[in-house]
């Protein structure tokens, strides 16, 4: 066998003094990391477990962690050179500076990401911190042990951003637990401070105030938030904020906000009437004009912040003090009928339910809406095309069946020929397993309730009306349509009769 020649520039003898002297080098650096190790436990409290390496794996909230760990954490997010009871004495909040001063012009833009050069260690601390506050036990554990107090504190003293987002988290976090809402509540300074927080320019922080705004709203402490942001300036800001970000979450956020305030009667009774003196209705309709043009050019991305918007229409269309402002807009009417328009995209099915119910309120109160629609078969078709998604929803499935009664209604004594009865028939025809799957699937369970059967009932009966006239002037239309009509008629007599 021939020899293996060596490779040119680096022999067998010099491959052995390389293992050597990579050998010795990592001793060295084992060393030096050893040394290292050493310093940082010397420099660590003796009684406390040290932090994790930032890089580590997020707690898993189902493990137990160790008490004085926890206590470890919270003293982190101290200001340096400071202490609780001293930074908690803190003079009055900015917020009471801001409160006579105009309207900020600075756009709410995203944050620039830190480097981690420039983060803050008591960040990695807080982080972990805001994921163990998730856990009713660790939750307790922290308000325990003053965290409440240390967050006044560090939101009074910080400038980072980043680390303001972290303490309202935290707080967010805490406030979900229904047993430390009297708690939180309680804590010297700390609902002047989180109000205090809407003043700030930075949307990041603003999306975790509100968050932390709308779960409270919902706690046993309601009234006292509520009286908290009951403050020309403060609902003026809040406003201000909604018409104005650009940032999707932010405004996600704040529409929920929104959302809690309509949906809670006792919040509603304190802030409802003031939000709706300072333009509340106006913005809501520049959203749902804004978000439907968005939709419009295929941006999906934007489905949940225009759901959203239908909700705190929807919510304020049943509202006392918004009803009439609601239901007297007719361009609300006609935006929202192109809405339902759009129920043949299986991307839009969430919205049918919110758009069928502020319809139907409309209508309520708007009669003379009915004819504008009933000739509309576009909209029809959609509202048809809309039974199978607000088919679980007893709300919606009764508002769906209430507008069709309205214009099934206009069927009798069309003598005027207002209502193309021809194309209305077709249109019942083509869209006829749609109707009969729907009272099918809930002839069982009594229609969704007395009112959903009434319009179910009602709308029935008006079809097979029809189909019967149909029939009468046209013989042949049952071998033309395959039969349709006498199956769709024969579900309407059997369900509705």
């Amino acid at each position: 066998m021939a020899p293996v020649p060596e490779q040119e520039g680096l022999g067998l003898g010099d491959t052995a003094r390389r293992s050597e002297d990579d050998a010795e080098e990592a001793e060295d650096d084992a060393d030096e990391e050893e040394e290292e190790a050493v310093e940082a436990d010397a420099n660590a409290p003796s009684h406390l477990p040290l932090a994790p390496h930032p890089d580590s794996e997020i707690l898993d909230a189902t493990t137990t962690v160790d008490p004085s760990y926890i206590i470890f954490l919270i003293r982190q997010l101290l200001p340096y050179d400071s202490n609780v009871e001293k930074q908690s004495k803190v003079a009055d909040s900015d917020m009471q500076k801001n409160l006579g001063k105009g309207e900020s012009n600075v756009e709410l833009d995203d944050r620039k990401p830190s480097t981690e050069d420039t983060r803050e260690p008591q960040e990695d601390c807080g982080c972990i911190l805001w994921d163990l506050a998730a856990t009713e036990s660790h939750a307790e554990l922290m308000v325990q042990n003053l965290i409440l107090e240390v967050l006044v504190t560090s939101l009074h003293a910080s400038c980072s951003f980043r680390l303001k987002e972290i303490c309202l988290g935290i707080i967010g976090n805490l406030a979900c637990h229904k047993n430390l809402s009297s708690t939180i509540v309680s804590t010297n300074g700390l609902i002047q401070i989180i109000v205090d927080q809407l003043f700030q320019d930075d949307s990041v922080c603003l999306s975790e105030t509100f968050r932390l705004l709308s779960v409270s709203l919902q706690s046993s402490s309601s009234v006292t938030w509520a009286e908290a942001l009951l403050h020309d300036q403060i609902l003026l800001r809040i406003l201000w904020i909604i018409g104005n970000t650009l940032n999707m979450t932010l405004l996600e956020k704040s529409i929920e906000f929104l959302l809690t305030i309509i949906q809670h009667e006792e919040v509603e009774a304190v802030l409802l009437q003031p939000l709706v003196k300072f333009g509340l209705p106006n913005l809501v309709l520049s959203l749902l004009e804004s978000e439907f043009n968005q939709l419009k050019e295929n941006k999906l991305e934007r489905l949940a912040v225009f759901d959203l918007v239908l909700q705190v229409v929807e919510a304020l269309s049943t509202a006392d003090n918004c009803f009439d402002l609601i239901t007297s807009n007719n361009h609300i009417f006609h935006l929202v009928c192109e809405v339902v328009k759009l129920s043949h995209k299986i991307e839009v099915d969430s919205l049918c339910g919110s758009a069928v119910v502020i319809l139907a309120n409309i209508l309520v109160d708007q009669r003379n809406l009915v004819l504008s629609i009933a000739n509309d078969f576009q909209f029809l078709q959609g509202l048809l095309d809309a039974l199978p998604f607000v088919s679980n929803d007893s709300t919606a499935r009764s508002a769906l069946w209430s507008i069709l009664q309205r214009v099934l209604c206009l069927t009798e004594g069309n003598d005027d020929g207002s209502l193309d009865l021809h194309r209305l028939t077709l249109l019942l025809l083509d869209k006829h397993f749609l109707i009969e799957n729907d009272i099918d699937s809930h002839a069982s369970d009594d229609f969704g309730g007395d009112e959903g059967k009434e319009f179910v009932i009602a709308s029935g009966k008006r079809i097979a009306s029809i189909l019967e006239k149909w029939k009468e002037r046209d013989p042949s239309s049952t071998e033309n349509y395959d039969g349709k009509a006498q199956k769709l008629l024969d579900c309407c007599r059997k369900s509705c009769f």
